[in-house]
């Protein structure tokens, strides 16, 4: 090799390094400035009271109810979402391929991801809310349930996308290996390669909580609010995003500080997500 060419190979690597790190810098930087204004607008609002109170006391309350609501609203989405974004990803890294529905299914996987939200929200309240109404004489509208499935909607592209991400990041000697034993294929793919993507498809379960966990717009069409706590989801539900939303705009300072102080722990939460799932389960694989 010339000794033209490694100099050249060496001066693109390291302007490739600095643009790198230039580029992470300006994200931590945003990041740390997000923490930074949220926490410094929100600081007075940082309470017991916050964690106890409910948002019907208005300036002496809390977002108790909000955050309960919230965690139920995620926990629903979650739980519709997971079996069926996990099943649907096993079979598009497993089966799909002598089928011509894998390459369709993807593609509308990827259309569902970049829907906006608000567009799904309004979704679920015609399937869902509307129905409800007339079924129930109005004694069932805006309900958990309707949030929950909301939710759902919006976390399941992620998670097919990463468990079929995931299972075909598999070695196929693995598949080979199995397969030459006798091992039907079936349970190849529920004891050997769901076990072995395992960590990849956890961490996309949580990218897809965290992805939900700050949604408002939905849940203004389906779950709608609450100002006192509820835990049944056939009831109208309060949610940390939508409580934020809503505080906002209100004229009075002592709201908007509460506000503020909703954002930093939503955005907090969201954070510890992200890490868990980012080094975490990193680890364990490093360690597997």
């Amino acid at each position: 090799m010339s000794a033209s060419l490694y100099t050249k190979r060496r001066v693109k690597n390291v302007i490739a390094m600095a643009l790198s790190m230039l580029a992470t810098a300006i994200g931590l930087f945003f990041l740390a400035w997000i923490l930074w204004e949220t926490l410094s607008q929100g600081l007075a609002g940082l309470k017991p009271q916050l964690f106890t109170r409910i948002t019907v006391d208005r300036e002496q309350g809390g977002l108790a109810n909000a955050m309960v609501g919230s965690l139920i609203l995620n926990l629903l989405g979650i739980l519709i979402a997971t079996p069926i974004g996990v099943c649907a990803g096993t079979w598009l890294a497993e089966y799909s391929m002598r089928s011509k529905l894998g390459p369709t299914i993807r593609f509308l996987n990827d259309i569902l991801l970049s829907a906006p939200s608000i567009v799904l929200g309004l979704f679920v309240y015609t399937i869902v809310v509307l129905p409800s109404k007339y079924l129930t004489n109005g004694d069932v509208t805006f309900s958990g349930i309707a949030g929950g499935i909301a939710l759902a909607l919006i976390a399941l592209p992620v998670i097919v996308r990463t468990t079929d991400e995931m299972l075909r990041l598999v070695p196929g000697t693995l598949r080979e290996a199995a397969l030459s034993l006798g091992v039907p294929q079936w349970k190849l793919t529920m004891q050997i390669l769901v076990r072995a993507a395992r960590s990849g498809i956890v961490t996309g379960i949580l990218l897809a909580l965290a992805r939900i966990s700050g949604e408002t717009a939905p849940l203004l069409f389906t779950a709608f609010g609450n100002n006192f706590m509820t835990f049944n989801p056939l009831d109208k539900m309060p949610s940390l995003p939508q409580i934020i939303y809503e505080y906002t705009k209100d004229p009075s300072p002592d709201i908007n500080v509460l506000a503020w102080a909703g954002a930093f722990v939503l955005t907090m939460f969201v954070l510890a997500l992200s890490l868990i799932a980012r080094f975490a389960f990193r680890s364990k694989v490093s360690h597997d």
